[in-house]
């Protein structure tokens, strides 16, 4: 469906350029800061529909649209992908992806996008495949497995038989597969795998609610993830990066990190059950969520990595468990360790670095410092020494924390941000010259329990361990922090969870969606909103920006949450200004 230009207003001057979004995060520094201004403070008020598409597939959707030579590229939900023209909306291409039948997909449907270079479309899919296709046609070029065997999962058979989650309706699993969308870099197509420290998800009976429990049973569940480089030509493997070390995995029993965080753990039993348990790192976890940030200059990546593996649960994994929830720093050319930094050592919360890491010169302590970041499920904004991974600073929390690292316990433990909470894995919009990120987050309240199953006489009990949302209030904040103070500029409140990322230009404009489906523009500078769109759906992806035949476009799918209740649907949506044409 293509809607029309109904809004009235003065025509734009035009020119005849073309300015694309080439890439997941628009730079590989992976900044999403557009230095279009065409729609601006001044007329964004006379923003209107440019075109819409149904894609007849309404599912999860959380991709990121990359726009190269006046073409739209977008990776649907179950690693469909259509190829649009990006000023009218018109189907160019559609590759429909045939999954592994017998392969469980252990994170839903949904897929963050898609790379393009070289003439070539690349994505990763929900059955751990790369696949290239021709940008010109869709046809498929190549694909390989980039795992090649499942994973064991947990089973509701381990769950006592007074747990209502016992006989729920799961929808996940721990297994194997690719959310993130690739970077290219010097003919190298780098992704990572997702799904290894899942745990078993459980549907919330509650329709208003997000996902019902999440549960980690002790004992041998996932792999190590990984992060890995393969030849744009053909596919074959440069190199892979194990998020879970084989030697030193158990770290060094950390219960202070250097940001001040500190951690209430029995170090003399987790030591004691490495003798039980010394083959944890070949079940450990560390999903590589989010598309890596890459400085040129020095041919380094940075990613995050998510929870240790059981998810919540940590009889069998004593120690550290290296490198989860970790930011980590890699060459590109060799994928060899730089450094890591751990945010949170031998979680128990699933506060994963899903969230992109975004690079930038940091103007803190007297100088200009080359700088990494990252947006957390904990709350707060982390900077780093790109090229140490050193600790320089962190911002006030934008979300309110309560018994942030308490642990879980069998009368159940209220804490948030938990596993929901904070950043997430929405990506932030940074505008370096005026030293502000802008971070889309949510409050929601978890509560965590240890239980036992039941076991006859003589026999052990198996501990799992389940998070599930209370019944307290669920909102989200959209923040605006000066990176040079660390405070909280300004904050917007919403009535909703925000879950999808932001969008930031030199027009004063900051983008963001929601799950009842308003898409919004903000005054970057105060934080007023300044002009809204309903959706049939929510709006729960990051939004971008683009420029053709002169024409500033904004552009963002809508196709809803399943995880957090949103409505789903199978949107594409467009804006811009009234036009001459």
């Amino acid at each position: 469906m293509l809607f029309a230009c109904t809004h009235t207003a003065k025509p734009v001057a035009i020119s005849d350029s073309n300015i694309d979004w080439p890439s997941y995060g628009l730079n590989l520094e992976s900044q999403r800061f557009s230095s279009l201004t065409q729609i601006n403070q001044h007329n964004v008020a006379q923003l209107q529909a440019a075109w819409s598409v149904e894609t007849g597939i309404k599912a999860t959707f959380q991709a990121t649209p990359i726009v190269v030579n006046g073409i739209m590229y977008v990776s649907l939900p179950f690693n469909h992908v259509m190829a649009l023209d990006a000023a009218t909306g018109k189907q160019l291409w559609k590759y429909t992806h045939t999954r592994k039948p017998e392969w469980n997909m252990c994170c839903g449907p949904a897929n963050r996008g898609v790379a393009v270079a070289a003439g070539k479309v690349f994505l990763g899919t929900v059955d751990a495949k790369l696949i290239a296709l021709d940008a010109a046609s869709g046809k498929k070029l190549w694909d390989i497995d980039v795992a090649e065997r499942q994973v064991n999962t947990e089973h509701q058979d381990a769950l006592n038989g007074s747990d209502p989650n016992k006989t729920r309706k799961v929808t996940g699993g721990t297994g194997v597969g690719i959310a993130m969308a690739p970077v290219v870099y010097r003919n190298k197509v780098i992704i990572g795998i997702t799904g290894v420290g899942y745990g078993l998800h459980i549907d919330n009976p509650r329709s208003d609610a997000p996902l019902g429990a999440v549960i980690g049973v002790t004992g041998r569940y996932g792999r190590p993830g990984f992060l890995a480089a393969f030849d744009i030509n053909d596919g074959h493997q440069i190199w892979q990066f194990d998020t879970i070390p084989q030697q030193g995995w158990e770290g060094q029993f950390t219960t202070q990190t250097a940001d001040g965080s500190q951690f209430d753990r029995d170090i003399s039993s987790e030591k004691a059950a490495l003798n039980e348990y010394p083959d944890a790192a070949r079940f450990g976890g560390g999903s590589a969520w989010s598309t890596p940030a890459i400085d040129t200059a020095t041919h380094t990546l940075y990613f995050g990595t998510g929870n240790p593996s059981p998810q919540m649960n940590d009889v069998s994994r004593p120690g550290d468990n290296l490198y989860t929830v970790s930011l980590v720093a890699l060459d590109t050319e060799t994928g060899q360790y730089k450094w890591h930094y751990q945010q949170v050592p031998h979680d128990l919360w699933g506060y994963d670095l899903a969230s992109p890491p975004v690079l930038f010169n940091y103007h803190g302590q007297g100088k200009s410092i080359p700088a990494v970041g990252q947006a957390s499920k904990t709350g707060w904004f982390y900077i780093h020494d790109r090229a140490t991974g050193r600790f320089l600073a962190k911002s006030a929390a934008f979300v309110p924390q309560h018994n942030l690292f308490k642990k879980p316990s069998a009368e159940g433990t209220v804490i948030y941000p938990g596993i929901l909470g904070g950043a997430n894995w929405s990506p932030v919009s940074l505008n370096e010259r005026q030293q502000t990120v802008y971070v889309a987050a949510m409050h929601s309240p978890i509560k965590y329990t240890v239980h036992e199953t039941e076991v006859k006489a003589g026999e052990k009990p198996i501990r799992y361990a389940a998070s599930e949302p209370t019944n307290d209030e669920r909102w989200g904040v959209l923040s605006a922090i000066d990176l040079r103070s660390g405070q909280i500029a300004w904050q917007q409140k919403t009535s909703q969870p925000l879950v999808g990322g932001v969008l930031a230009t030199a027009g004063g404009l900051l983008f963001c969606g929601e799950g009842d489906g308003r898409f919004s523009a903000y005054d970057s500078q105060t934080g007023q909103r300044v002009w809204q769109y309903q959706s049939e759906y929510g709006v729960n992806a990051p939004p971008i920006t683009y420029q053709v035949n002169g024409e500033q476009y904004i552009a963002v799918v809508s196709g809803g949450n399943s995880l957090f209740g949103f409505k789903q649907g199978d949107r594409i949506l467009t804006f811009k200004l009234p036009s001459s044409h």
